[in-house]
């Protein structure tokens, strides 16, 4: 019977991949689906962060969400207040799936983190188009400073499911630059580890 193989592992020490039965996961989805709308949550509110993401490959601007996800936005702008970003990359490129970024490799920054944060996935937001969500290994609550850009609607992969209840966590989404994460993904690969075809730097993220 034919499989379909996610990547599950997004931190900065492993790469495995779980295979999930394709009746299995078309399950999943569909129970999701009856569940609830896929959607980011509920709309902006006018004192939600936003932050501007100055990358190589375009501009983009992404408002973050405090009220579902309180914990991770505040790890996320404790790194973006530091500078921390400025430098690093976008090293993980796969079409069709996400952007990784927020270090040098899977392996980390290179530069001094925080200690890991709490698991935020169950908190009613999505892992849909346009979202960004945090890294971590195969510990739920081992995110520090890597995040991911979903390319694609990965909420039947990606949020907590019966095969994978920790999920990962969202806690944001771009409102404005959507061509720029297109064009990022343009210059990505399709093995679950694809660098990107030209390298992508994180110039800078800042507070608008």
């Amino acid at each position: 019977m034919a499989r379909i193989t996610f990547a599950r592992d997004f931190g900065p020490t492993d790469s495995k991949m779980t295979i999930v039965n394709r009746s299995t996961f078309l399950r999943i989805v569909l129970a999701i689906i009856s569940l609830a709308p896929l959607a980011w949550g509920q709309s902006a509110r006018a004192d939600d962060p936003v932050v501007v993401m100055k990358t190589s490959a375009g501009t983009m601007e992404i408002t973050l969400d405090p009220k579902n996800a309180p914990i991770t936005t505040k790890n996320f702008l404790s790194y973006v207040d530091k500078k921390f970003y400025d430098g690093l990359f976008i090293y993980r490129d796969v079409k069709g799936f996400v952007a990784q970024g927020g270090g040098i490799s899977p392996q980390g920054s290179g530069k001094p983190e925080d200690p890991p944060i709490k698991d935020e996935a169950h908190n009613g937001l999505h892992n849909l188009r346009g979202t960004i969500s945090m890294a971590r290994t195969n510990d739920p609550n081992s995110a520090t400073t890597q995040f991911f850009l979903n390319f694609v609607d990965n909420s039947g992969a990606l949020d907590p499911n019966p095969m994978s209840p920790d999920g990962y966590a969202v806690f944001g989404k771009i409102t404005k630059g959507l061509d720029v994460l297109d064009k990022i993904e343009s210059m990505g690969g399709t093995d679950s580890m694809s660098p990107p075809s030209a390298t992508i730097t994180i110039i800078s993220i800042r507070r608008k």
